[in-house]
């Protein structure tokens, strides 16, 4: 189990796991800084150049018990760009009744950080790993001791929601000394003059919040996407991906017109809680790449 004590003073070093890169066979460059491209980003900023629309699906840590890890896999062999791990805590603020629900059963069935990051350590996928928490858990642990841990569990970054650019420093120059790049939200709330300072504070990608709420499956995607795709397309050049509110491969397409990339959560996990098994996640990951893909085309 990895250790989560809580003193940062006994992490001064972390090591990342040398038989699987953070970013599909590309050795990380350990410290980043301002104006540096970490492997998750050079990746994303690969495929992206070449012509792809990128897809980030989402895996609950610990849901469905014993067979998450596979999703991981799965979702890799499906044309997933990176994939979005979600270490579940108890009180998640941006999360909607979908995520709160597969959290509350991986929580039920006695799934902490340290057992999640011990199976992703296992896993063996050739795509950028990125952890998905709150932080709380951040904090109990300690920023360098958490950032660490990533590390060895060979995860290339961090999304910290309920951790706003203004308080975001320890944690990120903690993240940024190990090589582990913090990607930060921007909400369609945000006025445009903090928009460039997000971008530039943010490492791997920049994520869009597609809407004005929490995460959830739409019958339709809100205007808010596209029109927040193009307020970050238009001050910077990190890949620019949209996650909140997108549904299906139309709404996937329909965004990327815009953007480069999406994130997809509520509508894989809905999935598997309503009695779908692994294999049907699976290929409505492989259907949004195809959707994703046509577009691109």
């Amino acid at each position: 189990m990895a250790d989560i004590t809580t003193s940062d003073e006994m992490a001064e070093t972390g090591r990342a796991r040398p038989d699987r890169p953070a970013t599909g066979g590309v050795a990380p460059d350990r410290t980043q800084t301002v104006g540096s491209v970490g492997p998750l980003e050079s990746w994303l900023r690969e495929r992206r150049d070449g012509g792809r629309k990128l897809l980030v699906p989402y895996v609950t840590g610990g849901y469905p018990v014993d067979q998450w890890p596979q999703l991981i896999e799965g979702f890799a062999a499906a044309g997933a760009d990176a994939i979005e791990i979600g270490i579940p805590f108890s009180d998640p603020v941006m999360d909607g009744p979908t995520i709160q629900e597969s959290s509350t059963l991986a929580l039920a069935a006695g799934i902490d950080p340290a057992a999640v990051l011990d199976r992703v350590a296992a896993v063996e996928v050739d795509v950028p790993l990125i952890a998905m928490t709150y932080y709380n858990i951040c904090f109990r642990m300690g920023h360098r001791r958490f950032a660490n841990a990533l590390t060895e569990a060979g995860i290339a970054g961090a999304i910290l929601p309920d951790l706003p650019l203004e308080e975001v420093g320890p944690w990120a120059r903690a993240a940024d000394h190990v090589g582990v790049e913090t990607v930060l939200l921007a909400a369609p709330t945000a006025p445009d003059e903090r928009l460039p300072r997000i971008c530039e504070r943010s490492r791997g990608f920049v994520y869009g919040v597609g809407l004005v709420g929490i995460t959830g499956e739409r019958a339709a995607l809100a205007s808010s996407a596209i029109e927040m795709a193009g307020r970050l397309k238009a001050v910077t050049d990190l890949p620019v991906v949209i996650g909140v509110g997108v549904s299906n491969p139309e709404q996937a397409a329909q965004v990327t017109e815009v953007a480069d990339g999406v994130v997809v959560a509520s509508a894989i996990i809905r999935r598997m809680l309503e009695g779908g098994s692994i294999d049907d996640a699976i290929d409505f990951v492989a259907a949004l790449r195809a959707g994703l893909d046509r577009n691109a085309g």
